[in-house]
């Protein structure tokens, strides 16, 4: 594994959505430390998420600047440098 130096990784999420439950254990069975955002239950880090992104849509994995909607596994593995 040649792993990148990554500053950080914060995931939007809600709890309902499959998909971020998949992108979670994906980051956790990579042991990947990441900051997760439940934006059903934070208002304001939701609205950060749409204007930053330009997405209402979960999950967004966010890796230093780059922003990632969806479980994009390839696109996720190239950021981290797997």
């Amino acid at each position: 594994m040649n792993e990148k130096a990554i500053k950080s990784i914060t995931v939007f999420s809600t709890p309902t959505c499959p998909w971020c439950t998949v992108l979670k254990k994906y980051l956790m069975e990579k042991k990947i430390s990441f900051n997760n955002i439940d934006v059903s239950s934070d208002s304001i880090s939701a609205a950060k998420m749409v204007m930053k992104s330009g997405q209402m849509g979960v999950p967004q994995v966010w890796i230093d600047e780059n922003i990632v909607v969806g479980f994009d596994k390839s696109r996720i593995d190239s950021l981290l440098g797997f």
